[in-house]
């Protein structure tokens, strides 16, 4: 026993608990666990966000629906005229591609700017940080649903040969989910820190685009011997996969499994190297925003 200045006992010191670093692995799996127990939160948040979008507007969020059925109604009858492929298989090629498509290009649009948009919350509001994460991913998952009536409409006017396998579509709409967490973590912190970044993305966004069997036709390219060789370069896509392994299942086409080994790979390759950065930066985003 200790004695202390005024001759009584003095208080035994207490030891203190080991509580994690801000850099530890505790702390960023803490941080994603509490976000998502706060899924009321960010599930209205996320919803409110796109009736903001459309406020005061007579349709409201329908006009989603109705603008992705333009462009694509458009760009299937333009480029099916082009290819010359039958408008009947084209053009639900064409609008379930950019249905997919919009899906990736919000969560790295947007994800790379999900912490600088955020900046007041992130400033003032003690929340955790993949909060906003979620928030992005519910709301990006929103306005899939919304243009999903359109692959129904399609689906109506030009059937296509529906089977049990449609029901991939579930697991492959939920690998897309899970990689838009990865990519808006990773894109998001890296973004916030160096503000070069989301530009640089747009510009390669744009370019992915492009590249991406949407408004062409992959297996019609690999088909062709004048250009079968430079087709298989599409390969080194990483998008293209992830829209292939949605695509197949929504209008009845063979499943093919090399598609989802390779999403399967980029999920672990991606939430590995989120998780890193998250452990190792997620303090520093307060400052940096």
């Amino acid at each position: 026993m200790t004695v202390s200045a005024e001759g009584g006992p003095a208080e035994q010191a207490r030891p203190l608990d080991d509580e994690p670093g801000p850099r530890s692995w505790a702390r960023a799996f803490n941080d994603l666990g509490q976000g998502w127990r706060q899924r009321s939160l960010w599930g209205y948040l996320g919803w409110q966000d796109i009736k903001q979008r459309y406020r005061r507007s007579i349709l409201g969020p329908l006009w989603i629906s109705i603008s992705m059925a333009v462009i694509a109604t458009a760009m299937g009858i333009l480029y099916g005229a082009l290819f010359q492929e039958d408008i009947k298989t084209f053009l639900p090629y064409v609008a379930t591609g950019l249905l997919i498509w919009n899906f990736v290009q919000g969560c790295i649009l947007e994800g790379s700017e999900v912490f600088i948009a955020n900046e007041g919350l992130i400033r003032f509001l003690p929340a955790p940080l993949s909060l906003h994460v979620y928030r992005l991913v519910w709301r990006q998952t929103l306005f899939f649903a919304h243009n999903v009536i359109i692959w129904v409409a399609l689906m109506i006017i030009f059937p296509h040969p529906l089977g049990w396998a449609s029901f991939m579509a579930i697991p492959a709409f939920a690998l897309l989910v899970l990689n838009g967490g990865w990519i808006t973590i990773l894109s998001g912190i890296i973004a916030t820190r160096f503000r070069d970044i989301p530009p640089i993305v747009a510009s390669l966004t744009q370019l992915l685009f492009f590249m991406t069997p949407i408004v062409w036709s992959y297996d019609r390219l690999r088909d062709n011997p004048a250009v079968a060789e430079r087709a298989q370069i599409a390969e080194l896509n990483p998008v293209m996969h992830f829209v292939e392994i949605l695509r197949q299942p929504m209008l009845g086409d063979p499943i093919v499994w090399r598609h989802w080994l390779v999403v399967g790979v980029i999920t672990v390759v991606g939430w590995g190297a989120a998780l890193v950065c998250m452990r190792n930066y997620r303090s520093r985003v307060a400052y940096w925003v």
